[in-house]
């Protein structure tokens, strides 16, 4: 099941945390978060899953940035979440996508126990110009059933920024 928005409300400070909160973020199943001030680029056309990846910071000036295609961007929510007993989701708003950007595609799957900003893989198909503290996404909770670990990878958990793939130490600890 799908937390309403006063569900999430009510459990602010018992299994769901976001700071800074404000009220007029939420909505009737879901909650909205912004974007940060900076964002990453991969400084290489060909990445490779198996090495750390080189990154590069852009920041947002207030008359916005112009995004290009062609460019994976990572930035990362202005608000820091923690998720206790549900399950956190996360996806692009549509007056986003409408506009032909994309945000988290591929990724919007929490993990119970997660807490640290989120980092939001962000496309467009045409360029388009963005600003820091957009309300760009949206973060919405499942219930879960069963018993379950929390999740506790040193790989996210507790992030204080953008974090790029971290995918390459996953090989290193294959034994296979």
């Amino acid at each position: 099941m799908i937390l309403s928005g006063l569900e999430i409300a009510a459990r602010l400070g018992k299994d769901i945390v976001i700071e800074p909160y404000n009220e007029r973020a939420l909505g009737p199943n879901s909650y909205n978060l912004r974007l940060a001030d900076e964002l990453l680029v991969y400084e290489n056309n060909e990445l490779d899953m198996k090495t750390p990846n080189a990154t590069r910071k852009i920041s947002i000036p207030a008359e916005g940035l112009l995004l290009q295609p062609g460019t994976l961007y990572l930035g990362r929510t202005v608000e820091y979440t923690q998720t206790r007993n549900l399950v956190p989701m996360l996806e692009g708003r549509s007056s986003v996508g409408r506009l032909g950007l994309f945000v988290h595609v591929t990724a919007g799957f929490g993990d119970v126990g997660f807490s640290g900003f989120w980092t939001l893989e962000i496309h467009c198909i045409h360029p388009i110009r963005v600003y820091a503290g957009v309300e760009m996404c949206q973060i919405y909770y499942h219930t879960i059933e069963g018993n379950y670990i929390e999740y506790s990878s040193d790989k996210y958990q507790h992030n204080q920024g953008i974090q790029p793939s971290l995918l390459y130490r996953d090989f290193a600890n294959d034994n296979s």
